[in-house]
C-alpha cells in the first residue's frame, strides 16, 4: 500500500533535514518517494504502476507519495521543479532522483540496481 507523507511523517520515516545536514536515512526498508500533483497527467500514469509495485514488493521496500501542492517545503528541500519526480532511497548511500513517467520495467530495474531489492 502506498503511504502519503506529510512533512512530519517524512522527517520521522525518511530523513530529518531540520536536524541533520548529512543524508541519514531513517527508514527500515529501502523506499521510493513519488513527488506528484493531482493535476499532473504523467503523475496519473505513474500512480497505478506504483500501486501495483507496492503490492508486489510488500515487506521489501516502502513506496511513499508526496503531494507537491500540499507539501511545498518538502518539494523545495529536494528542488522539485518537474513532476513526477521519483526519489529512490537505498538503506545506505545517497538517494537518486529520476524524473518523468517511468515505465514499470524501469522501476523494477531501479529497485534492483539502486535499492538492491529483488522480488
Amino acid at each position: 500500500m502506498l503511504e502519503h507523507l506529510t512533512k512530519e511523517t517524512f522527517l520521522s520515516k525518511v530523513f530529518n533535514y531540520e536536524t541533520g545536514k548529512e543524508w541519514k536515512f531513517a527508514g527500515e526498508r529501502p523506499c521510493v518517494i513519488d513527488f506528484y500533483a493531482d493535476w499532473c497527467g504523467p503523475c496519473r500514469i505513474v500512480s497505478p504502476i506504483l500501486e501495483d509495485l507496492a503490492k508486489e514488493y510488500t515487506g521489501k521496500l516502502d513506496i511513499y507519495k508526496v503531494d507537491t501542492e500540499a507539501e511545498f517545503e518538502l518539494a523545495a528541500v529536494f528542488g522539485i521543479r518537474n513532476i513526477p519526480s521519483i526519489l529512490f532511497v537505498p538503506l545506505s548511500g545517497q538517494p537518486q532522483m529520476a524524473m518523468g513517467a517511468l515505465p514499470k520495467e524501469t522501476f523494477i530495474k531501479a529497485f534492483k540496481d539502486v535499492l538492491g531489492v529483488d522480488k
